[in-house]
């Protein structure tokens, strides 16, 4: 994620002699953008469940500066308004030691809404709209990473996280943190193991990828929460003959104890855990398990060069178009005696379908997808960014 291009060239000097040029051009590091997203999961839920309303659209500046002092140090500002306000500030150092293995990650966060999803009725999220803020967060942390080799990498991180919630909130769902509770504050400590041999992370044909994390809420007796996750996935990307692909996914996610508060459930639904053909819905449990294949073929790839692009590293354009057909299969344990959105859960779910990916450059990946699921549904769907 440093450079456009690479390109190499041998160079013959005499007799078993030879100098390898390598040629580079590097991505453009200074990305000022202007903030204009959805507020939900996806855009599939934001069409359907909630009428493509533009009152839950954010807005604001969000500042990246990639590759600082050239040494691929990333700052991140964040200023977001609308739906959701949310100021941050992270600053991530790869590098801290001359054997380039250790690095730091800082992060400051803070977020409040006049609009938080305060239940799960029929697995589709519903929201308290105030014209006062009903839910502020607060969020520092700091992470350790520690790069064995260079396709693997290990991280620790302690975060300190404090919530708070209008009465609003307590009122319709007392369970939200819990006993009528207004605020709920802890630290977490989490530990992640990747092992990434992906030929191009922005979208991946060829390698395999493999990520264990394991986290603890709640390192006190004063803590408001306690709880323990543990999530496992394993991708494995095969490039067959004549540009046809296969990939599959697998995923699993544990957590404990059963019994929490709303606003601290496992759901299959987020961070791109998603069956295809589900995006509309979310379905919570301790317990889940998916498995997602794509078998796709390349049908179109150019390389455009925009001359009069006065920006060096906007010139290059790669484009590639690629058919695909998909299926997955899921399963989620429900909470015990959890009533009101259970329709989808303790049972075998799934999914097919069809679509079409268009992959731009800097990562950008549109998904065209028309699916059929187990409940009878079926529709399109378009999502960013790549399946898993």
């Amino acid at each position: 994620r440093l450079f456009n291009t690479v390109e190499f060239k041998v160079l013959e000097l005499e007799n078993n002699t030879f100098d390898l040029l390598i040629n580079v051009n590097e991505r453009w590091y200074t990305f000022p953008s202007i903030i204009f997203e959805l507020s939900d999961r996806n855009f599939s839920e934001w069409w359907k469940n909630y009428n493509h309303d533009l009152s839950r659209i954010n807005y604001g500046i969000k500042l990246h500066q990639f590759n600082m002092r050239g040494r691929n140090e990333t700052l991140r500002l964040t200023a977001q308004l609308g739906f959701q306000r949310r100021f941050g500030l992270s600053y991530r150092i790869p590098y801290i030691d001359k054997n380039q293995k250790q690095g730091l990650i800082f992060d400051i966060e803070y977020t409040e809404s006049k609009n938080v999803a305060y239940q799960t009725l029929d697995h589709k999220l519903h929201f308290i709209k105030d014209t006062d803020v009903v839910k502020t967060t607060r969020l520092a942390s700091i992470t350790y990473t520690y790069r064995k080799s260079f396709y693997e990498l290990h991280s620790l991180r302690l975060d300190y996280r404090r919530n708070n919630v209008s009465d609003t909130v307590v009122k319709d769902n007392p369970n939200y943190f819990g006993n009528e509770v207004k605020q709920q504050e802890f630290t977490t400590i989490s530990y992640g193991f990747t092992s990434d041999h992906r030929d191009y992370i922005g979208y991946p044909l060829k390698g395999h990828y493999f990520n264990l994390s394991i986290s603890k809420s709640g390192l006190s007796s004063h803590a408001d929460l306690n709880k323990i996750e543990l999530n496992v996935a394993f991708a494995r990307y095969i490039s067959l003959k004549n540009h046809f692909y296969l990939s599959n996914l697998t995923s699993t996610y544990w957590s404990a104890p059963n019994k929490l508060p709303y606003a601290n459930y496992g759901a299959l639904g987020y961070n791109r855990q998603i069956l295809r053909g589900y995006e509309i819905y979310v379905i919570e449990g301790p317990i889940y398990a998916i498995n997602k294949t794509s078998f796709k073929k390349l049908l179109f790839s150019h390389k455009y060069h925009w001359a009069s692009m006065p920006i060096e590293q906007f010139r290059h354009i790669p484009i590639s178009i690629y058919l695909k057909t998909f299926a997955d299969v899921g399963y989620v344990k429900n909470y015990p005696n959890y009533q009101m959105s259970s329709r989808l859960a303790d049972k075998f779910i799934y999914s097919a379908g069809a679509g079409i990916d268009l992959v731009g450059s800097y990562d950008m990946v549109l998904r065209f997808e028309y699916t059929f699921n187990a409940e009878g549904d079926h529709g399109f769907f378009f999502n960013l960014k790549k399946e898993f």
